[in-house]
């Protein structure tokens, strides 16, 4: 057997500084996170193992981020000076969202602020047309589909349904995607510039997290096979390692490391995949940031999605993404008002439950189906993990539902 050892160099670049010990630089580093929610906030507790100082920004006062670091601004990553004023001060700024505004962060970069992912990943990335047209470029497969700008365009196209329709910008969550099945269903389609998709006889949907740093190393994490709640378009649980032939996950896991290559990425992206009736693969959409279907390598893996990110943006060697056990994660999202004591004797038995680890994000209450936190499981099976999961899952389930 032979064992490789990598040594890097960390490059980090600062007046400042003129103590070359690594604690140090670290502590005197100034990064900053743009985007508050659930993702910052774990993105934090990683940069706490670090002993950054870390600085966020969000628009939201009450962010999840706003209790984990006394260095929470309030602005808009969407807003130009906002941003300016945020980072002007910063060695290193990363994202947690896409919604940024990246002519901000090209001012930034210039005035000698590392940005990762870089500004023009993220632009590629933030319209979902230009996004699919790079992944064309690149012979990356997707499935076939062509830019509309309102429903009287979708009416031309009557010959492309049934499709999937899908908002060029600010679409998550499953917010901003549609299925146009009849033409009398265009009616209530939105009015915007949007994909009009092929829709994909989807046998199986994966995500893959793959990690790039600046020297071009990659490390990519097992695929997980993805099942979502078609009422609400959103991630309803996920399981890895994903039940899928080896050759799939092979080609998924090529695919995503192909992907990070032609974006040059630097910092870590989940490739979301389509995997139809017939075993072909196409790429759906991408993320360049940490993800909800990375969230169980805090516990299954050698090393967390967040933690890698943090390894990136620093410069330090990449960490192993061995996944160690099997593990099912759950989003646990907001009832109904009048089932909210449901969820409260669900997540009791959930935390009397051996191998679940709750994560409860610490957002004010929201409109029903938002997502309040993920639990996940872990078993040295995927089929003792599946058996727990089962179960929590049912308990949960009869928070949203009626019985």
């Amino acid at each position: 057997m032979i064992v490789m050892i990598h040594f890097c160099a960390i490059k980090l670049e600062s007046g400042k500084r003129n103590n070359n010990t690594l604690h140090y630089m670290l502590e005197q580093l100034k990064t900053g996170i743009l985007g508050g929610g659930q993702l910052g906030a774990m993105l934090l507790r990683s940069a706490i193992d670090f002993g950054l100082n870390v600085s966020v920004m969000d628009k939201d006062p009450n962010a999840p981020c706003s209790r984990h670091t006394s260095s929470f601004k309030i602005g808009d990553p969407m807003n130009y000076d906002d941003v300016v004023k945020f980072g002007s001060n910063l060695d290193i700024i990363t994202i947690e969202k896409e919604a940024v505004n990246t002519k901000a962060l090209k001012h930034l970069q210039a005035n000698g602020v590392k940005v990762y992912p870089s500004p023009e990943t993220i632009e590629i990335i933030q319209n979902k047309y230009d996004q699919k047209q790079f992944l064309i470029k690149n012979e990356l497969p997707v499935a076939a589909g062509i830019l509309v700008n309102g429903r009287e365009e979708i009416m031309k196209h009557l010959d492309r349904l049934p499709a999937c329709l899908k908002k060029c910008s600010h679409g998550y969550d499953g917010k901003g995607v549609m299925v146009l099945r009849t033409p009398e269903d265009i009616a209530n389609a939105f009015d915007e510039p949007c994909v009009l998709e092929e829709l994909v006889d989807i046998k199986h949907e994966i995500s893959v997290i793959v990690s790039r740093n600046e020297s071009g190393a990659i490390e990519c994490y097992d695929p997980v096979l993805m099942t979502f709640n078609k009422g609400r378009m959103i991630l309803d649980f996920q399981m890895c390692p994903a039940n899928i032939d080896v050759d799939i996950a092979m080609q998924t896991s090529n695919l995503a490391i192909k992907t990070a290559e032609a974006l040059e990425l630097v910092g870590i992206m989940a490739v979301e995949m389509f995997v139809d009736s017939h075993g072909n693969v196409v790429v759906n959409e991408l993320a360049p940031r940490p993800h909800n279907s990375g969230h169980h390598t805090i516990e299954a893996n050698t090393t967390s999605q967040f933690e890698q990110q943090i390894r990136i943006i620093l410069g330090l060697p990449l960490g192993s993404a061995k996944l160690n056990k099997a593990s099912v994660m759950i989003n646990i999202l907001e009832p109904v008002a009048l089932r909210k004591n449901n969820q409260t004797d669900a997540i009791n038995n959930i935390l009397c439950t051996d191998d679940a680890h709750l994560h409860w994000y610490g957002k004010h209450s929201g409109t029903e189906g938002r997502k309040m936190g993920h639990v996940t499981i872990v078993g040295s099976t995927i089929e003792n993990a599946l058996s727990k999961a089962v179960i929590i899952r049912h308990l949960l389930k009869g928070a949203y539902e009626e019985k």
